[in-house]
């Protein structure tokens, strides 16, 4: 089973951390490197659609970039609020070898990171409108290369990521495939809404949930109960996983 989480924009580097190895798509993360740095402040700005402050620091994160040096491991690289509640930093070596073999972190522009790929900081969501090699958008970049990647023996994926990167695995989903994405969420006028805050902090508690119970099989997850959330049986599918908040 495999389990696939969005990155965080927000990041740390701390080289003493020990990383374990490089990024399978290193030679494309150089490509859009090479974009990024050929492009003045103002396009990067328009880029990131982020303010003057982060616009800077990441024009200067890019224009000394080097991808070999300097790295840390990409799970404790990112600090979203998925990430806190995740608290890889506190997590047992079982737990630690088992993220490793079953989590994968999908990535704009590094595709797709294993937990302990040594990775430094950037800012390149999916959804950028980048134009390279005669590609419209990093969807197309990506093509099915990072389903590829993350789909293993048993075709099973279980979904804990955001539309905005989920779409690079689903587009190129074959029958062989079971993949089962996990909606948090509350009841509200008979819909179930899914708060973006929440549902962060469901993914991260989940992971470690699964990490901590080295969960191979997807039905397990349906005794997830933390932050009040319980599975729904009747709301739920063969493809759809849903957790009420009580």
């Amino acid at each position: 089973m495999r389990i696939i989480i969005s990155p965080a924009k927000k990041m740390i580097t701390d080289d003493g951390l020990l990383w374990k190895d490089l990024p399978v798509f290193l030679k494309q993360a150089e490509e859009l490197k090479a974009y990024i740095q050929g492009l003045t402040y103002e396009e990067a700005k328009a880029l990131w659609k982020c303010n003057d402050k982060l616009a800077q620091l990441n024009f200067e994160r890019f224009r000394d970039m080097n991808l070999y040096c300097n790295l840390s491991p990409a799970i404790l690289s990112y600090e979203g609020i998925q990430y806190q509640y995740m608290a890889p930093g506190v997590f047992e070596s079982c737990s630690m070898k088992y993220i490793q073999e079953n989590l994968r972190i999908l990535s704009g522009f590094y595709g797709v990171l294993k937990p302990f790929d040594g990775i430094t900081p950037y800012r390149l969501e999916m959804q950028a409108k980048i134009c390279i090699k005669g590609v419209k958008d990093l969807y197309e970049y990506w093509g099915d290369s990072i389903y590829n990647e993350v789909v293993d023996g048993d075709n099973i994926i279980l979904n804990l990521a955001s539309k905005e990167y989920s779409k690079c695995i689903e587009n190129y989903l074959k029958p062989s495939d079971k993949f089962i994405t996990c909606v948090f969420g509350e009841c509200v006028n008979g819909k179930i809404v899914q708060k973006a805050t929440l549902a962060k902090m469901a993914r991260g508690e989940m992971v470690r949930y699964l990490a901590e119970r080295e969960v191979k099989n997807p039905e397990e997850a349906k005794k997830f109960n933390l932050l009040g959330f319980m599975y729904n049986d009747d709301l739920s599918s063969e493809t759809e996983y849903i957790f009420l908040k009580s």
